[in-house]
């Protein structure tokens, strides 16, 4: 155990010291089941474990307390693997590196995965804390909620059971959700050639580093910079002034992460040398002026590179970096039902040059609205169409509609109320939750979603404050207990 297992509510912080140990990266989530199977033997818990991986474990009501409802406390069990680019850590073999800052649980260099392994842990906590009154308990733990919603949308029959269901996946106290968009990728495949490159020109290479990321539906209207879009920006200039050519470009990782990092490869004819790194150098004080108050770390780097071999044929070169360039990004519409919120928008998550000489883009849409969803999915889609290349869509997930009048809700909001004598926001989240597809499957599901404060969600500078810990499971402990 690690000095955050000494923190308080102690039984929680131990569980999440404890998952923390654990490699779980999404899709690889077999370790964590393997671990949650022994916990719930080791506590002589009912358990089951359905074909795609999803883990329940059942407790039985607390004496008094066996005409109760059921309720299902539910998180996901993978988290999102992001680390910066200077740190040398293998996700799929070793344990998260924590330490404790100014108030907060932190990671040395990569995500911490509080998303959700702080939920994961108040779970767990719930299910063995002999002091906390309740009625028969079923804790849920899906797979491959980051990377496709996968064990949510193939969760078994007969896994659940309860009627009102806890979401432990949000990640700001005093908040409890009711509703969250839904989503869908759009991935783009161009084609290219490789051709020797040219003579007479001068090759760099342009870094965009240090920053600040987040998740693309929690962070996307705090007006982040998105590095592909940065790269894309410099690369265009390159292409129509000065005939520059590409030779490689890669940006980006995760499809619900906003990039942080993105570097690309091109050359200039030797000629036009000194006007480049000139404008270069005014580009680079341009975009640091553009994003002054939101990137106050942001580093853009051109450096000299030896002889490239190879560059894209310029045909393809026009399309793709077209394409980047005219792909919408961010916000795309406010919500004129619920102030504050973002409606719909759409995220240039990667590019990757892969191979066989093809590249892989892929963005991500999201809405509280189908409609709206759709409309944007289709912009999105016809930028790469035009730029011809072949374009595919994931299945998507849908958008959990609030309900207000919820029992569940108002029980929430009671004690919530009564144990911190202020009231809570009740609201919805732009971001994806699994909430909607459990609603598909037991459509007279009660659903809320509280959580801890979680900043930095999708990147290394994830973190966890450790004083709304406390909050979020004694407010989890009197709503078990008041329903």
């Amino acid at each position: 155990m690690g000095s955050i297992s000494q923190l308080q509510p102690r039984l929680v912080w131990e569980q999440f010291d404890a998952i923390t140990q654990v490699p779980r990266p999404s899709k690889k989530e077999q370790r964590i089941i393997e671990f949650l199977i022994d916990f719930a033997i080791q506590h002589n818990l009912e358990w089951q474990r359905d074909k795609i991986g999803n883990v329940v474990i059942r407790k039985p009501a607390t004496k008094g307390y066996e005409e109760r409802p059921i309720v299902i406390l539910q998180s996901h069990m993978d988290m999102v693997c992001e680390k910066n680019s200077d740190v040398v850590f293998d996700f799929d073999t070793q344990a998260i590196r924590t330490r404790i800052e100014d108030g907060w649980v932190r990671a040395e260099g990569t995500t911490l995965g509080a998303d959700c392994g702080i939920g994961m842990a108040a779970a767990m906590a719930m299910l063995i804390d002999e002091q906390v009154e309740h009625g028969a308990l079923e804790a849920l733990f899906t797979v491959d909620e980051e990377t496709g919603l996968t064990g949510a949308f193939e969760l078994g029959d007969g896994m659940l059971t309860g009627k009102y269901l806890i979401n432990l996946d949000s990640e700001d106290e005093g908040e409890i959700f009711i509703g969250c968009a839904g989503g869908v990728d759009t991935l783009a495949t161009f084609r290219y050639r490789r051709e020797e490159a040219p003579k007479g020109y001068k090759f760099y290479r342009f870094d965009v580093s240090d920053l600040l990321g987040g998740h693309s539906g929690d962070d996307i209207d705090k007006g982040r910079a998105n590095s592909n879009k940065i790269a894309a920006r410099l690369m265009i200039e390159v292409q129509n002034d000065y005939e520059g050519r590409l030779s490689y470009f890669d940006g980006g990782n995760l499809r619900n992460a906003i990039p942080r990092e993105a570097y690309m490869i091109f050359g200039v004819p030797t000629c036009e040398r000194e006007n480049f790194e000139c404008r270069c150098q005014e580009f680079i004080e341009e975009i640091k002026s553009e994003f002054q108050l939101t990137e106050p770390e942001m580093r853009l780097v051109l450096s000299d590179m030896p002889s490239v071999d190879d560059v894209m044929d310029l045909e393809s070169q026009r399309k793709l970096v077209g394409a980047l360039v005219g792909l919408p990004n961010g916000v795309l519409a406010m919500s004129q039902a619920v102030k504050g919120l973002v409606e719909t928008s759409t995220n240039l998550a990667s590019v990757k040059f892969e191979k066989n000489d093809k590249i892989v883009v892929t963005t991500s849409q999201r809405s509280s609205l189908e409609s709206a969803k759709l409309y944007a999915k289709l912009m999105v889609e016809s930028v790469f169409v035009l730029a011809g290349a072949d374009v595919k869509h994931s299945d998507g997930y849908p958008g959990w509609a609030p309900d207000p009048t919820s029992r569940l809700l108002q029980v929430s909001v009671d004690s919530y109320r009564k144990l911190f004598a202020t009231e809570p926001k009740v609201r919805a989240v732009h971001a994806g939750l699994e909430c909607g597809l459990f609603l598909e499957k037991y459509p007279d599901l009660e659903m809320v979603s509280f959580g801890p404060t979680i900043r930095g969600v999708h990147s290394p500078d994830e973190r966890l404050e450790i004083a709304t810990v406390d909050k979020f499971w004694r407010l989890l402990c009197d709503v078990v207990k008041s329903i």
